[in-house]
């Protein structure tokens, strides 16, 4: 573990992002604006029943409607495929498994499920159609909460299984048992987090093209991994993959909802083939409520051992994982990280925690942003303010005895390696931001005048750096998770990065060229960042998700950007009669170091060299063209951490919650670009505080979705989201080039845990035990008046 400075030069520097101004200007390509000749619209119907037998599908009607070209069934998209909908991640071997196909065969398990799909001459047409196909239901008991499906009588979703769990595992660590038989002190503590989805600006959507002559499947798609899609496409196709092309255009926002492969990708490939067409699939907004990924929602059961002086000598834990209907692309996985990282950032000898997947007549459980660690998170961070107010201590001095200290790196956690840190440091740094931004004096000022205002800390790990393939295989992913990056020097001496990654709208364009100009010593203006097509650019398995593109995409990029430099240096040293060790590369121009003013070189002048002029200037030991292609697959992945602190004010009377101020101190090793950094932690805090007080996707008790709008579930608005103040630290990851860690979730981790306790602390003589989010009005007034009356 080394302490490390920003370096000097592009990497560290405040740059602006070079995406913005397409972006911003509206001069963006998204899936939508894509047309093609001859291209048709599609539209799917959806099961208005949470759980229901399928009798009959009848789509006469609908296919003697004009403008209609196509309708396809459950059935025909069975018979079509090569394979169902595919899983990826299979962390628990024996885990009972869904095999659900792109549309309902014989059931429907959720409202908004697909059971036929129809391609028109427009939407219009399309949506009119599918109020022609006759569908017989035989609607059955619907298994709408946690509770009911783990009923002993409870209706079965999948008729050859004994009950609705999917999977159940324990991870283990030491002597658990012994921890607690042994302990001082024991409490615990039943959790609830609710239902949530990402909801990024551009809803999902597909245009696929099967040429009928080559049988080549071409398709873009707003998607966060095109790699993996397409492989995935020739999985349930049964297509090889030499005859697939996604093409991702802008997207705007993936948030992990774009990582999962869904099923309308596949149904725009099988109405193309089946009407020679190119086909656009766009959900409506509407649509994607239900049938986009959901997640977060888990009960988690959390016990810890402690003795006397606060230290934590064991930890327990059960987490419920409340599936959907049918298990999505990632399976368990988001859920099995939160028992995985229960133990969070802290020196716990003994930990046991366990997995528990339950299907339930919900929409698919996948992707958000963070996946499973805030709920991992607010287990270990409720919990430790529960043992801090059982001993009578302040909570961050319980956190500070039982945070790994920084000469037992790498340490070992129940799962994975932790590679660096300083956590004790990084606390501090923010109590100390916190007393000097006098926010004590403000929360005693505002009870002077009888407003309630508290301070919340709470303390996250984050996984980033997603990319030793040989251990996440091990651990059940499906997929390669390596990343693969090429730099390339034209005749003119410009310079192209080409990426598997997408480009979001999180900045990695820029953080790619930064890196790449930075190592190469050439204006940050001449580097062009390509991605976005896997006929073009280069095999990313992963895609970009689980904060790896700039630690893995950077570290990739570094390497080859490190030895074309090595290659420029060599075609300078002939050209200039110099040795290489004593030149340097500043803006674009090579010369000897030292002496700026004597005999120099452009780059073009190598470019030149290497690809049109040759004959005397490219020495005879070197091949032509200037490029280097680099694959990373680190040895560990990268845990980044931070601290969050956050004031908030209360009105009793109204049960609202405002987020006053909101503070992150972070490590995520080597900074790119600390606006970028910047801005995504910012904009993960923000959902953060949407998951914290207001979102949450709300069933009735017949299985019906009924928060389907924007006006239901409530996202953070500009009017809600208070200023945010981060402080960067930098302990880099050695095993990764640059030292280079992710931060794309950091904000999202911390957030609930530092709010809920806020709030508890503003209201101090009710002595609040707030244990399920968000904490909406209703929900804290009813605590208010439960505290009240037990006073």
């Amino acid at each position: 573990m080394t302490q490390q400075q920003v370096p000097p030069g592009l990497i560290g520097a405040r740059v602006r992002r070079k995406e913005d101004p397409r972006l911003l200007t509206g001069r963006a390509q998204y899936v939508d604006d894509v047309v093609l000749p001859g291209m048709l619209e599609a539209a799917v119907l959806r099961s208005p029943h949470p759980h229901a037998r399928i009798r009959s599908v009848d789509p006469s009607r609908a296919l003697a409607l004009p403008g209609v070209f196509a309708v396809l069934t459950g059935a025909d998209v069975q018979e079509l495929c090569a394979a169902p909908q595919p899983v990826i991640w299979l962390m628990i071997p024996d885990q009972r498994m869904t095999g659900q196909y792109a549309l309902a065969v014989d059931k429907v398990r959720y409202v908004g499920q697909g059971v036929a799909v129809v391609a028109a001459v427009d939407r219009y047409v399309a949506e009119d159609a599918l109020a022609l196909i006759d569908v017989d239901y035989e609607p059955l008991p619907a298994v709408a909460t946690l509770d009911e499906a783990l009923a002993a009588d409870a209706p079965l979703l999948y008729e050859d299984w004994p009950d609705n769990v999917s999977c159940r595992q324990t991870i283990p660590k030491g002597a658990a048992a012994a921890a607690f038989a042994e302990a001082d002190v024991v409490v615990s503590e039943t959790l609830t987090f609710g239902r949530q989805m990402g909801t990024p600006l551009e809803t999902r959507g597909a245009v696929v093209s099967w040429d009928p002559f080559t049988d080549r499947l071409d398709a873009w798609l707003s998607t966060q991994s095109p790699n993996l899609a397409r492989d995935l496409f020739g999985d349930v196709l049964g297509v090889p993959v030499e005859r697939i092309r996604v093409r991702t255009p802008d997207v705007g926002g993936g948030f992990g909802n774009k990582f999962d492969f869904y099923a309308e990708e596949v149904l725009a490939a099988l109405l193309s083939k089946r009407t020679g067409r190119p086909v656009k699939l766009i959900e409506d907004r509407q649509e994607s409520f239900t049938a986009n990924a959901h997640s977060r929602e888990q009960r988690i059961e959390v016990s810890v051992a402690a003795k006397a002086d606060g230290t934590i000598t064991g930890l327990r834990g059960t987490v419920w994982a409340v599936l959907g209907g049918q298990l999505a692309t990632v399976g368990i996985g988001p859920c099995w990280l939160s028992a995985a990282l229960m133990s969070g950032p802290y020196d716990i000898p003994n930990v046991e925690t366990t997995i528990v997947g339950v299907v339930t007549n919900r929409s698919p459980y996948g992707s958000y942003r963070g996946w499973g660690q805030p709920k991992g998170n607010f287990a270990h961070e409720r919990i430790v303010e529960k043992l801090a107010h059982e001993l009578g201590l302040p909570a961050n001095e319980v956190r500070r005895r039982n945070l790994i200290a920084p000469d037992k790196f790498p340490y070992p956690s129940p799962v994975f390696f932790y590679d660096s840190g300083n956590y004790a440091d990084c606390l501090n740094q923010a109590e100390r931001a916190v007393a000097e931004r006098g926010w004590a004096k403000r929360v005693g000022a505002a009870a002077d005048e009888g407003r309630a205002l508290g301070i919340g800390y709470s303390f996250h790990i984050e996984i980033t750096a997603l990319g030793p393939t040989k251990i996440m295989n091990g651990a059940g992913l499906q997929h390669g998770s390596f990343d693969e990056e090429v730099v390339r020097i034209d005749s003119s001496g410009g310079v192209t990065v080409r990426t598997g990654l997408s480009a979001l709208g999180q900045g990695i364009e820029t953080a790619l060229a930064q890196v790449a100009a930075d190592t190469l010593g050439v204006p940050l203006d001449s580097v062009t960042v390509l991605s976005g097509d896997t006929e073009y650019n280069p095999f990313t398995g992963y895609g970009t998700g689980a904060s790896r593109g700039a630690s893995l995409g950077g570290g990739a990029v570094l390497r080859a950007s490190t030895r074309l430099r090595e290659k420029v240096l060599r075609i300078a040293g002939h050209l200039l009669e110099a040795s290489p060790a004593d030149l340097d590369i500043t803006d674009g121009r090579i010369s000897v170091a030292g002496a700026p003013g004597g005999p120099s070189v452009t780059m073009r002048d190598i470019g030149d060299a290497t690809y049109r002029r040759l004959a005397g200037n490219l020495p005879d030991d070197e091949i032509p063209t200037l490029e280097e292609r680099d694959v990373l697959d680190p040895e560990n992945v990268a845990f980044s951490y931070g601290t969050t602190a956050v004031l908030v004010e209360v009105d009793r009377e109204t049960g609202k919650t405002d987020v006053l101020e909101y503070l992150l101190a972070h490590d995520c090793g080597t900074v790119i670009n600390p606006t970028i950094v910047d801005g995504q932690i910012h904009g993960g805090a923000t959902q953060g505080i949407g998951g914290a007080l207001y979102e949450e996707l709300v069933y009735d008790t017949d299985g019906q979705l009924l928060t389907k709008t924007f006006m239901d579930y409530l996202v953070p608005t500009a009017s809600e989201v208070p200023t945010f103040d981060t402080l960067h630290m930098s302990t880099t990851a050695d095993h990764i080039p640059g030292g280079f860690k992710g931060m794309g979730e950091a904000g999202t981790i911390g957030a609930a845990s530092a709010i809920t306790t806020a709030i508890e602390n503003a209201l101090p003589d009710l002595r609040l035990r707030l244990n399920r989010v968000p904490v909406t009005p209703p929900r804290l007034l009813a605590a208010i008046d439960d505290a009240e009356e037990n006073a």
